[in-house]
């Protein structure tokens, strides 16, 4: 059974978000991910985890103003500045928290800019935060995001990121791989999983339809999960979903399906 990692933004919602890190040491979890640190003091964070014997193992950069909708500004050509130090930024945090990889949002495409503009934005941006975050010794990221969800987004499937990676030509990028997300825009999670898993930095999972927890859908995760532990992943897989009810009641996925 792969080793898993709470999601603090999605899991334990229920308190306020600096007694999530207990909740996740008490509910079996030795790691810990969430979508941002930086409403919180670095020092405040990283004592949160030290305390419950905790690893963070992933946050994102910047991404904009996310209570109004944005989702990531990787790709918008008038905010190249807000980006770079939004890198530094994340750098900042991510070497108080110890944290090894950070995940790169490339955000809806902007109104009114051409599709190819905003991609040679969006390779100028990860180079320069590949390149930054390398001399730190963290890892980048970039993840496919279903256009369901989240209508508009820049990057949508796994082909997309690897082309964008080779483009990008740095050795310090690889693919968030959400296999909701993956589900939702093309399955065959398995095969994919199998052909590209040199180039997958990270993995994070919930079920389809819903985004609820694994054994809530169509995702045969008990397969999965043999699948990714026969293949030699080592890292932790985030669990990024949406509890059906309390999230301690609906962690017995954990042990059902391995």
């Amino acid at each position: 059974m792969p080793q898993f990692a709470a999601n603090l933004s999605m899991l334990f919602t229920e308190l306020p978000f600096m007694q999530r890190f207990a909740a996740a040491r008490s509910a079996g979890f030795d790691a810990v991910e969430y979508l941002f640190p930086y409403a919180w003091p670095r020092d405040e964070l990283a004592a949160a985890l030290q305390a419950n014997g905790l690893r963070q193992v992933l946050h994102n950069l910047p991404a904009g103003d996310w209570d109004a909708g944005e989702r990531g500004i990787a790709c918008h050509p008038d905010r190249v500045a807000e980006f770079r130090a939004g890198v530094a930024q994340a750098l900042d945090y991510a070497t108080a928290l110890q944290c090894p990889q950070l995940n790169c949002l490339a955000g809806r495409l902007p109104a009114g800019v051409a599709r190819e503009h905003a991609h040679i934005t969006l390779v100028g941006n990860l180079r320069y935060a590949a390149a930054a975050l390398q001399a730190a010794g963290i890892r980048l990221l970039i993840e496919p995001v279903n256009h369901f969800d989240i209508p508009g987004f820049f990057l949508t499937h796994t082909a997309q990121a690897l082309a964008l990676i080779d483009e990008v030509g740095s050795d310090n990028l690889f693919v968030q791989y959400d296999i909701y997300h993956a589900q939702r825009m093309e399955g065959e999670l398995g095969a994919t999983l199998q052909r590209h898993l040199a180039r997958i930095g990270h993995i994070q999972l919930a079920d389809n339809p819903g985004r609820h927890e694994p054994g809530t859908g169509e995702i045969n995760y008990r397969w999965l999960f043999r699948h990714i532990d026969a293949l030699g992943w080592r890292g932790h897989i985030g669990c990024e979903y949406k509890p059906r009810g309390h999230t301690t009641d609906g962690l017995g996925w954990r042990t059902a399906l391995s």
